[in-house]
């Protein structure tokens, strides 16, 4: 359902980037470097790895900051294809900071705001422009940092460029305000100097085609992680966007502006803890807020896009509204949304929103919608968004939805909730492993979340192969295995983990035959006579480890994980690769936060009738 968002006052004045298997020609091409011991764009030319020797000018060395790449003049000193690398350290963005343009027409002491580097300028598909942090091709260990200061409103400008690839980059401010904050304690000051050492939003793009966004760290900001809306041909990986006062990424840029094309990509990202102000020393939440008191707080949210959306092998959770939200794809386009092996968990909303046509499979949906009930200063009210329900699935007319080999629990109303279409819509929902949780929206009747409700919807939904477990009315359609509890790794919403152990009924009895090949950890499925029910394939002898939701977060650890499969976008296979866990940090050991499993909402959510089935 739409909701209201604060627009922030500023003019999105951003550029834009790369495609990724567009592998780039040296022709004409120069390397330009910055250090932060090297010299002003009159001492050096920027084409040498080394420090400013301390006299002469236009010397072979590096520029001390990105400024005298990008000035605010927004006349960048490099050409488009050329790559500029980043050294280790940290460099300013704002008004002070080194390098600001005399003949800036949009960057002075009046509009500290506006004192953020040009965009860099547009590649070509053959030979991308390129912003890369030292280290990019070893493994970005020790990414250097921008950060901005002064209320900037930008720390990275990507507008009306294409072609450009961005990565090895840590994106942040210094400060622990969240502008327009409810609690005054909270709020940046915005009125008047001095302002503090804080960014609104740390990438914002707009009508930018064929970019990549890869190894980059985007935390602690005052407004959004990312904001950006009207791109076409966006890949962005081993991307972590956390700790965003407002949201993680924000895709409605403008009313006409905001529409998507092409092929936009997540993969192996860390969307977590927006909607929560950060303590920029170490990394803490607090302060976290969203819609009842004024806020936002989707971890990934749009405005109404085209587009074929793929989100895979990514985790997002503990934001403070809904999760991945992508509700408001335009249903009478061509968009297309796949999301394949996500751990969505914890977040206070919904975990996950589709709309259109549609797969979600070999996905952990964990719908912990009240984890923060009596933490980091979350008001109750803001907890439970739209009841809840851990996967809501929107279809238009003629337009097919599928749900396939996931494991889905939650503590809101209903674990799916479909919603429009008419007779010539479809929602397949087959081999999941479907398990209540006690429903904190309940105020009376039966307890237990819902497995399935449909709201104002006559779509064709249709059940084949799940297994239903502690679900209200105990729901169970012909042709699957309901009553039998399911034996995995842990049911508990503190501990949740899905792993079939021995003798669970999920072993060999997903009935429905689809193309999935592989699971939630890429492991080969089926490993016996048929595949297992849920997101997990049971592989014989220990279950597997699964990734809970982390507890508070660490700034100082940005995501890394192993490169992408190449998956198809269009979902029409999802076949295996080698087997092996799809990356570190999503599969790893955690400590798992303590999760509220029952009775927090139900004085705050109006108990309604439903139509289940």
């Amino acid at each position: 359902m739409a909701i209201l968002r604060l627009r922030l006052p500023f003019v999105l004045l951003l550029s834009c980037a790369i495609a990724p298997w567009a592998m780039p020609s040296t022709a004409s091409a120069t390397t330009y470097y910055v250090r932060t011991d090297g010299g002003t764009d009159e001492q050096c030319n920027g084409r040498a790895d080394a420090a400013y020797p301390g006299s002469g000018n236009n010397v072979d060395c590096a520029w001390s900051h990105p400024n005298y790449a990008l000035p605010t003049n927004d006349r960048p000193r490099i050409d488009g294809g050329d790559t500029l690398i980043i050294g280790p350290g940290e460099y300013m963005i704002g008004w002070e900071s080194p390098g600001l343009s005399t003949k800036s027409t949009r960057c002075d002491r009046s509009s500290p705001y506006d004192c953020y580097p040009a965009s860099p300028p547009s590649g070509t598909a053959q030979q991308r422009t390129r912003i890369l942090g030292a280290g990019h091709d070893s493994g970005c260990k020790a990414p250097p940092k921008l950060w901005g200061t002064n209320r900037v409103d930008l720390v990275f400008n990507l507008q009306d460029a294409d072609n450009v690839e961005v990565g090895c980059l840590e994106i942040t401010d210094k400060s622990d305000c969240v502008e327009f904050h409810a609690n005054d304690d909270v709020r940046c000051e915005r009125d008047a100097p001095p302002f503090g050492q804080w960014a609104s939003i740390g990438i914002g793009a707009k009508r930018s085609r064929n970019v990549w966004l890869h190894d980059l760290n985007i935390h602690g900001l005052s407004g959004r992680g990312v904001m950006a809306g009207g791109l076409r041909d966006w890949t962005i990986e081993r991307v972590r966007i956390h700790a965003n006062g407002w949201a993680g990424w924000d895709g409605d840029v403008g009313e006409g502006e905001s529409s998507n094309d092409g092929d936009i990509v997540f993969r192996n990202v860390e969307i977590a803890w927006n909607g929560c102000a950060e303590r920029w020393q170490t990394g803490e939440p607090y302060a976290c807020w969203a819609q009842e008191e004024g806020g936002y707080g989707d971890g990934l949210g749009t405005g109404k896009t085209d587009g074929h959306w793929l989100v895979e092998d990514s985790r997002i959770h503990h934001n403070t509204s809904d999760g991945l939200d992508l509700l408001y794809t335009d249903e009478s386009k061509t968009a297309t949304v796949v999301v394949r092996r996500v751990y969505a968990a914890a977040n206070a909303g919904n975990q996950v929103k589709t709309a259109g046509n549609a797969l979600v499979e070999n996905s952990v949906i964990v719908g912990q919608c009240a984890y923060f009930h009596k933490k980091y200063d979350m008001s109750d009210g803001d907890m439970c968004r739209a009841y809840g329900n851990a996967l809501s699935i929107g279809v238009g007319p003629k337009q097919t939805a599928t749900v396939r080999h996931n494991t889905i629990t939650g503590e809101g109303d209903c674990l799916i909730l479909t919603a429009g279409g008419n007779a010539t819509s479809r929602v397949d929902i087959y081999n999941n492993a479907l398990i209540g949780q006690k429903d904190v929206t309940a105020s009376d009747g039966d307890m237990r979340s819902c497995a399935h409700y449909a709201d104002d919807s006559t779509a064709v939904v249709s059940f084949a192969g799940n297994a239903f477990w502690n679900v209200k009315d105990d729901m169970c359609p012909p042709g699957n295995v309901c009553g039998r509890e399911p034996k995995i790794a842990s049911s508990d919403m503190a501990t949740f983990d899905p792993a079939p152990l021995a003798g669970s009924p999920l072993i060999d009895h997903a009935t429905q035959n689809t193309s999935v090949t592989s699971d939630f950890l890429r492991q080969s499925r089926p490993m016996g006579a048929a595949a297992d029910i849920g997101a997990v394939e049971y592989q014989g002898g220990t279950a597997a480890a699964v990734p809970g939701a982390g507890a508070a977060p660490d700034a100082s650890k940005a995501a890394s994980s192993n490169a992408s499969d190449g998956s198809a976008i269009d979902g029409t296979s999802s076949g295996a690769v080698t087997p092996t866990q799809s990356s570190g940090w999503m599969i790893g050991t955690i400590a798992v936060a303590s999760l509220l499993t029952a009775g927090v909402a139900a004085a705050l959510r109006k108990h309604r009738g439903r139509k289940v089935g």
